[in-house]
């Protein structure tokens, strides 16, 4: 009989990053490891429903609290999530820049915690680049977690390897990422400026940890299938040697009863409401338009989306982050337009049912930002998608969308903004979403789409890939704490 095992979680304090690792957990717990996620008190209520609901279900999740360092570093007391971070004019860099200054300090009271309750392996997300070195402190194995693709992975040590963007004249002058494979092009606009920066800043600084921390780790954890990216698989683990194991979709472990993160921006819709509009609409009918928690646009952009929806025609879902501390906050909507819009659109204005809303038969394409968990649930849904990267590898996953799997539609996004979505107009928006929706390749892209969200589904099924990697990485923290 295998001994049970202790797994230790520590995400990094942002709702991307705490939404797979919760997942990651009740995931573990449920193949009968004993798990415990490690967090501040201002996220673990974030994701208390969901600790609960596993509870009844007969999986239990631990979680510790470690107190964290808001005030001591000039952040607003209960500052503990980036999703809480003051704006201010300068983009929030100071802010950031003290945000993960008291990350830091929680190095010591964290490998206070690792020395009392001793767990056989820590699965502890890339920011925390220091974890490498607490774990190793006590002769535990430590998993980096990135919250990417492989195929993004392959990208950035690609990237990092040759430096392609240095030898081209311009910055929107395409050229290819050496040795990746499929051809890949970028233009150096798209890549992330801590990437092309030379100069030490606390990027670059924070980048070179995160490297060191990873090599001197166990392996690497990715939520990801091989169906999905085998080739990337096969590349991260077999060309650059890293030692990885693929174990997603996570959130899959939720599809019966889905869970969420609790947001501080609820929606002004209730799921049976926005179910029942749903109802209402033909298969494959509805657009949904979505750009996640940290990108924002400018009025004059998303007025522009609103006037290419109209022009489209389309029937639509669109959410629309609520701007802070803007008192019109409707000011970006043409005059009459959600009158005219009544039954073929809907706008929810902060917190969405995105996972319910993307596995409804009625929605047939996913405009996104491309971040990993979004791109992963449209696929996992199986519906195509435009494309609107900003920031972070979101331009690494568009190539991944409309290049390798063929399934995704650029809007034309191609400059990489750290904050504020770069602007796109509405004719290049409309012309994406009508060629998504109902172009010559659509029912081509619709179907692939769909097998792959059959693969998804595989996976983490008994004797799936993802399920047989799990199983793999279980055996092996078993027999080495053993």
């Amino acid at each position: 009989m295998r001994r049970e095992i202790h797994m230790f979680f520590l995400p990094f304090l942002a709702h991307g990053h705490l939404i797979p690792v919760v997942d990651m957990a009740k995931m573990f717990a449920s193949r009968g490891v004993k798990t415990t996620i490690v967090t501040t008190p201002v996220n673990a209520l974030l994701f208390s429903n969901t600790i609960a609901r596993s509870k009844e279900s007969g999986i239990h999740i631990g979680v510790e609290l470690l107190n964290f360092p808001a005030v001591d570093v000039g952040l607003p007391e209960g500052c503990e999530n980036d999703d809480l971070i003051p704006t201010s004019q300068d983009g929030n860099l100071e802010m950031i820049t003290k945000f993960f200054q008291a990350s830091l300090m929680l190095q010591q009271p964290f490998e206070k915690l690792l020395q009392e309750r001793k767990p056989d392996c820590l699965v502890a997300d890339t920011f925390f680049h220091w974890a490498t070195d607490a774990a190793n402190k006590f002769g535990i194995p430590r998993l980096v977690f990135h919250g990417i693709s492989y195929f993004s992975l392959c990208a950035s040590e690609c990237m990092s390897l040759y430096k392609p963007y240095k030898k081209v004249q311009s910055d929107s002058q395409p050229f290819v990422v050496p040795n990746l494979p499929g051809d890949i092009k970028l233009t150096r606009n798209q890549v992330p400026d801590y990437v092309k920066q030379d100069a030490e800043t606390n990027s670059t600084k924070l980048l070179k940890a995160i490297k060191e921390a990873e090599l001197k780790s166990y392996g690497v954890f990715v939520n990801s299938f091989y169906e999905l990216e085998a080739t990337y698989a096969d590349y991260y683990r077999n060309v650059l040697g890293k030692k990885s194991w693929h174990v997603g979709r996570v959130s899959l472990c939720n599809r019966k009863n889905i869970d969420k993160v609790e947001r501080g921006n609820k929606s002004v819709i209730d799921e049976q409401e926005c179910l029942e509009w749903l109802e209402s609409k033909e298969p494959n009918s509805v657009l949904y338009i979505c750009f996640g928690s940290r990108t924002n646009f400018t009025s004059s952009q998303l007025k522009e989306i609103a006037m290419a929806l109209e022009a489209s025609e389309l029937q639509f879902i669109w959410v629309v982050r609520k701007q802070k501390n803007n008192e019109e906050e409707d000011d970006w909507l043409p005059e009459g337009f959600e009158k005219r819009m009544e039954w073929k659109g809907l706008i929810i204005r902060g917190w969405a049912p995105q996972v319910l809303i993307l596995d409804h038969e009625a929605v047939g394409g996913f405009v996104t930002h491309c971040g990993w968990n979004s791109t992963l649930e449209g696929v996992c849904a199986g519906v195509p998608m435009v494309t609107w990267p900003a920031f972070a590898e979101q331009f690494y996953n568009e190539k991944l969308l409309t290049q390798v799997l063929n399934i995704g539609v650029a809007v034309g996004a191609q400059k990489w903004v750290r904050l504020v979505g770069e602007f796109v107009e509405r004719e290049a928006i409309e012309k994406a979403v009508k060629e998504m929706m109902k172009g010559d390749k659509a029912e081509e892209m619709r179907n692939r789409a769909k097998a792959l969200a059959e693969a998804a589904k595989k996976a983490v099924e008994k004797g799936g890939s993802s399920y047989s990697d799990l199983d793999a990485l279980i055996e092996e923290i078993s027999l080495r704490s053993h």
